[in-house]
């Protein structure tokens, strides 16, 4: 389960800049997590409860934007949304998609704290 590992450097970062805030703790940690992503969110929630377990993080909620796939159609000239991660064809024209623009994020995008 590498969501774990990921859960602990999302804590150590968060950690580290609510200590450089001076906070009392974090309330909440926003992520924005794209679907190519290989994260299984399931498995990331937990490992956020068990990495935050004594740390300034600890009870924090862990929010996370859902990105969708969007890929660049030579053939339209456009970004376009894939209905599906199971079909890498544009759902226009059917092209075979060359370039992915969006789906791939795992960014850790702010934190909110208490003074």
């Amino acid at each position: 389960m590498h969501e774990l590992s990921i859960a602990y450097s999302l804590i150590e970062t968060a950690e580290a800049a609510a200590q450089e805030a001076n906070a009392q703790r974090v309330t909440s940690v926003h992520l924005r997590l794209g679907a190519m992503s290989g994260v299984v969110e399931d498995a990331l929630r937990f490992g956020f409860d068990v990495a935050a377990q004594d740390t300034l993080v600890a009870g924090a909620r862990l929010d996370i934007e859902h990105l969708p796939v969007i890929i660049h159609c030579p053939q339209c000239n456009r970004d376009v949304e894939l209905p599906s991660i199971q079909r890498f064809r544009c759902p226009v024209c059917d092209t075979p998609a060359e370039r992915m623009i969006q789906g791939r994020e795992l960014e850790l995008t702010s934190i909110e704290i208490e003074d």
